[in-house]
């Protein structure tokens, strides 16, 4: 977890490995954008960028998509006007090249957009809930997974009213959904 970003303090890196690959280059220069925030840190941004697009490189040993959408991801998160804070962090070394190398796009985030994903989550969990909630318990349903025949069933219209109602049946031993239909064969 990024810690509370701080006033710019000086690093110390070792030598920055070299490349004369022109899409590494090219994402090192992407990065150095998306880092600078102002002409005093760009020296920082050099030599972060570097590192970063190295231990990019040492986990795809080359530049295929899988590459370019990683570091595309960290570009994206880095120049985000919404996330200062991670551009911060990262400037300050309160997050390392390696840990942003590796982060996930939730890690990444912004508080904001953190908290609207919670919300999503917690909303899709309670409309998940609900579904489940109401129904008419039944045995006359066999489950076509478990084969059990404790189930519950609802019936819905979803197409026009002289069709017949859609009947959507869950089974209650293994959670198994489907959608019957009540057509007489014939």
């Amino acid at each position: 977890m990024p810690k509370t970003p701080t006033t710019p303090k000086f690093m110390s890196f070792p030598p920055t490995p070299v490349t004369t690959d022109n899409v590494r280059t090219k994402c090192r220069e992407l990065l150095v954008a998306a880092l600078k925030t102002d002409v005093n840190q760009s020296s920082v941004a050099v030599v972060l960028n570097s590192f970063l697009d190295a231990r990019i490189y040492q986990d795809f040993k080359s530049t295929d998509m899988k590459y370019k959408a990683r570091l595309r991801s960290r570009i994206s998160n880095l120049k985000d006007q919404k996330n200062p804070d991670l551009r911060r962090n990262v400037l300050c070394g309160n997050i390392s090249p390696e840990r942003i190398a590796t982060m996930t796009a939730e890690e990444m985030a912004s508080a904001e957009l953190k908290e609207i994903r919670k919300a999503l989550t917690k909303e899709s969990i309670r409309e998940h809930q609900l579904s489940k909630v109401g129904g008419t318990e039944t045995d006359m349903f066999v489950c076509g997974k478990c084969k059990g025949k404790n189930c519950t069933y609802t019936q819905v219209q979803t197409r026009s009213a002289d069709e017949p109602m859609t009947t959507f049946v869950l089974c209650n031993q293994c959670g198994n959904r489907w959608k019957h239909d009540f057509c007489c064969k014939g």
